[in-house]
């Protein structure tokens, strides 16, 4: 990273820990070193950039990446997060990334192979909390849908006409366009477009890992099957 950046590091293992604001210390970053997820959040930071344990994450039956950001989206913490762990897990990548989040790092890192990780993510940082922002609202808003709402939205992302969405759901088109006026005024949608924004904006069909990088062992790879033990 070209500038001095505040990094926020979430991990239970205080050696982790440590060990991490060493290595940024002496890449000549700030590092900030919290052992909880809400013990970050009890003084939400307003800048910087999260690296939080991905496999020690849970709330609310919701595990990783998923439940980090969900966590600081209740107290409005939009700052960009690099989910981390210790395991190679090629499940938790894609679910991390499909969370939102910014990329997925592997521990343990050498010093080098840590400025060249945040080096990776750091053009994509300075757009992640405007776009970890919309993320959260589009899907808090699809959140208000009904299921049936839900379902015309995506045949509709589809490119299904309303006759075509009546055939698929067996209901009459009138239904569907009643389901569709629904879905639009919960959305605070104009047009047809805006709703299907929405909902890409929210990801739902997007698993993320292709976006992911693991760096280990001194070269970036693709996450893959894990090895086998």
């Amino acid at each position: 990273m070209t500038g001095r950046q505040t990094i926020h590091i979430v991990d239970r293992d205080a050696r982790q820990r440590a060990g991490l604001a060493h290595q940024l210390f002496s890449l000549g970053h700030h590092a900030e070193v919290y052992e909880t997820l809400a013990e970050l959040l009890s003084r939400p930071p307003s800048s910087g950039l999260v690296l939080a344990r991905d496999d020690q994450a849970r709330s609310n039956g919701i595990r990783g990446a998923a439940s980090i950001l969900a966590q600081m989206a209740e107290v409005g913490v939009w700052l960009p997060l690099v989910a981390t762990s210790l395991e190679r897990d090629v499940d938790a990548v894609r679910a991390a990334m499909k969370a939102g989040a910014l990329d997925f790092f592997l521990l343990p890192l050498t010093t080098g192979q840590l400025e060249e990780a945040l080096g990776s993510v750091e053009v994509e940082a300075e757009r992640a909390t405007e776009r970890q922002r919309r993320i959260v609202e589009a899907r808090d808003a699809l959140g208000r849908l009904s299921k049936r709402e839900n379902e015309v939205l995506k045949f509709l992302a589809e490119g299904f006409s309303n006759k075509e969405i009546a055939r698929e759901l067996e209901i009459s088109p009138r239904t569907v366009e009643i389901h569709r006026a629904n879905m639009m005024l919960k959305l605070s949608a104009r047009h047809p477009s805006d709703a299907v924004r929405t909902r890409f904006e929210a990801r739902l069909d997007n698993d993320g890992a292709a976006g992911a990088t693991l760096f280990r062992r001194g070269r970036r790879t693709p996450p893959g099957p894990s090895p086998a033990h």
